[in-house]
Order: C-alpha cells, then structure tokens, then sequence
C-alpha cells in the first residue's frame, strides 16, 4: 500500500501530471478564507473556524488535513485582516504552511466589493524511510531533497450583499519550486507548487419564515488538471440547522450537515462518497468543522446567517 501511497505522492509532486496539489475541502462554503483571501472581514465580527478532514477511509496513509483560520473586520469598514495555518499528510509527505490575509473593502451598490492579498510560507518534508521501494539507489530517491521551505502568495476579489455571493481567486501565484533532482552537474525542477485558479458564488433564497434554500458552487482549475466542479443545495431549518448535499463532476456525492449552537458557534459535518475509479478501495471521507463567531461590530449585518 505505501507503495500505491508514493506513487501518488510521485504524481502529485510532478509538473503536470496532476497539478491540484491543495488539498480538497467538502465545507468550501464554511472555510472561505483558505480559497479566497478577499472574504476576510465579510462577517460582522472574529471569525475561528476550524476544519478536520479524513480522506479515503480505508487505504492505509490517505490524506489528512487539519485547518485552523481567523478572520475579523476592523473598525475601520474598509479593512479586514486574516490568518490561517495547515498541515496536509499524504503518506510520506507532509506540508504545512502559515497564511496571514489583508483585504480591503468598498461599498458597492448593495454590498461591499473587496481585494484580497495573503502571503506566507510552505514547509514541506518527505519522509523516505517510509517508503518501500525496489531499487534503492533510484536517483528520484537519491536526489530528493526531503525538507523545503518556501514562499507562497494568492490573490483574490470578492463581493457580496446580505443574501449573495461571488469571487475569483488565485493561489501559488509565486509557483515556488520545492522538489529536486541532481543529474550530473546540473539541477532539474521535479517539483513545482502549481498556479490554482477559483470562482465561487452562492445565494440565499428565503421560502418561508423557517425555511432558507442556500445553492452555491465552487470552481477549481489548475494547469494540466481537469476542471472540478462542486454544485451544492443546502437548507436552513428554523435559523438552526442546515442540511444538504454536493455533487463534485466525476468523482463523488456528498452529505453534509450543520448545526448553529447557541448563535455563536456552528458545528459542520461531511461525507463524501465516491463512485469514480477509486471507489472500490476506500470507504468514503469524514470532514469535520468547527466555527465560533464573536460579534465586534453593532449594527452590521452583512451575511452572518447564510454566509
């Protein structure tokens, strides 16, 4: 198994071959800020949310990612600051980063119109005696470099009302190298962290006084990768409990629930179920989510409920 586990460890660290190197989220529409670093300051007051998530249940060292971020407006309308930390283990391989968020909002028409900026860093380590390979003197091996440090930057414009949403973002804009080979005398770049490209939107649509439908999506691209799509339908019962599902194009079908705890926190939880290639080896993944909320500001209601 650790040996299937390195071989996706080879193709994800690769050029193009498979260039989605973030790791995957089912709660998109709760953990914004990692996708998009224009949303810092959309909430009326700190925002900490934190998300857990178990990936392919069942194959031996499948991916693990653990999230933590915290955002808040200032008292100045017009700034809101961000920050968030990860780490993301794939067998072997383990990367951890450290993301601080400046945005800067305007009012526009009904809602705020916002720029995002965050930069910070990724660690990566390798872990080769983890490995169980053939040839040991294979020089992918040999010339790997097994701890890096490196830059990391993304960008992003997002712009919503009380009850919609909409934004384009950018990460990995520095496309940092952080792999390596030693060929002879010269080095080659086996390695690269890939530009990703977003889009997200959503909207809230009241039914009733109870009840509250939330469609969103959520766009992923990177280069030599194929487009992914997440369609999601949730719906709010009684300002309380929202339940749903996400359609992701060509992969899985995904259940998820939250529930507002006494109006500050919010507890989220999905399943994801799989009926692409990999179907027959896994038992599907767990997301958890934590969020609390601390109201700062008085008198702004900006999307608090929905978004």
């Amino acid at each position: 198994m650790k040996r299937t586990v390195f071989t996706l460890l080879i193709t994800m660290l690769g050029l193009g071959a498979f260039a989605q190197q973030d790791a995957l989220f089912s709660q998109y529409m709760f953990n914004k800020l990692i996708i998009n670093p224009a949303y810092a300051g959309s909430r009326d007051g700190l925002s900490m949310t934190m998300v857990g998530r178990r990936q392919w249940v069942g194959i031996d060292d499948g991916p693990q990612t653990l999230t933590f971020s915290i955002q808040s407006p200032l008292r100045n309308d017009h700034i809101g600051l961000g920050f968030y930390c990860y780490t993301d283990v794939l067998g072997p391989f383990q990367a951890t980063g450290a993301i601080g968020t400046f945005a800067y909002r305007i009012k526009l028409g009904r809602g705020h119109l916002a720029f995002g900026i965050q930069g910070g860093i990724k660690h990566t380590y390798i872990d080769i005696n983890q490995l169980n390979v053939q040839d040991e003197s294979d020089v992918v091996l040999n010339g790997t470099i097994t701890k890096q440090t490196i830059p990391d930057a993304n960008f992003g414009i997002y712009y919503n009302t009380e009850r919609f949403y909409v934004g384009i973002s950018s990460k990995h804009l520095f496309e940092s190298e952080y792999g390596y080979l030693q060929e002879t005398d010269d080095e080659s770049v086996y390695g690269t962290l890939i530009r990703h490209f977003y889009a997200m939107a959503g909207v809230a649509i009241p039914l009733s006084d109870n009840l509250v439908l939330r469609p969103s999506t959520l766009v992923k691209y990177a280069q030599n990768a194929p487009v992914q799509v997440d369609i999601n339908a949730s719906l709010l019962i009684r300002d309380v409990l929202w339940i749903g599902a996400s359609y992701r194009t060509k992969e899985a079908l995904v259940l998820l629930t939250e529930i507002v705890v006494a109006k500050r926190l919010r507890i989220g939880y999905s399943y994801d179920i799989y009926f692409n290639e990999i179907q027959q080896y896994n038992k599907g993944s767990h997301e958890v989510m934590l969020e609390y909320n601390i109201p700062i500001i008085k008198n702004r209601m900006l999307t608090p409920r929905y978004f």
